[in-house]
């Protein structure tokens, strides 16, 4: 009987490695990938990092809004998109247009290639500024106790944004390794 229990259980473990991908999937989704592969090629991003930015800022969830009302799957706040369709020529911009999955995708690849440019394609401190804010960071760069180099962040002093960073740098290698 011992014997009987211990090839179950070996048997078990076997099925349970050999699907771990695919259990990890199920954490991991590819929703929306047509317009995240569209949005990522068009501003020149990882679509790998894009995944890892929805999956931590929404979960994949497209109607959602955070506390600080923050909307959508890529949770883009009103002010920002309201600055960001000016910059991206877009017309009679009005907030609902972030509950949409494509346009708040586009706009959020838009914002993420926009701090590209500005941060020197520094995804740490992109991540950080997209979390955190882009004026933070510029003053966490200037900042001896936050930037040894004043090019790259040693130290993030907003506890969320320091765990937002980390966050989708694991999410980003677990999407670059399922997929």
């Amino acid at each position: 009987m011992k014997f009987v229990k211990r090839v179950i259980t070996i048997i078990i473990l076997i099925v349970i490695v050999l699907n771990a991908k695919n259990i990890a999937k199920c954490f991991y989704p590819l929703k929306y990938s047509s317009y995240i592969k569209e949005y990522s090629q068009r501003y020149d991003l990882d679509p790998y990092m894009v995944m890892a930015i929805i999956r931590t800022e929404s979960g994949f969830k497209e109607n959602v809004r955070s506390n600080k009302n923050a909307i959508g799957l890529m949770q883009i706040t009103p002010d920002t998109a309201q600055w960001a369709a000016q910059k991206m020529k877009i017309d009679n911009f009005n907030e609902d247009m972030l509950d949409d999955p494509e346009f708040n995708i586009k706009m959020g690849c838009w914002y993420i290639n926009d701090l590209k440019s500005e941060f020197n394609n520094n995804m740490n401190l992109v991540l950080a500024a997209y979390n955190g804010g882009r004026g933070n960071v510029k003053k966490w760069l200037s900042n001896l106790n936050h930037s040894y180099d004043g090019k790259n962040l040693d130290y993030i002093p907003f506890k969320e944004t320091d765990k937002y960073v980390k966050k989708v740098k694991v999410s980003y290698k677990v999407y670059k390794y399922l997929y």
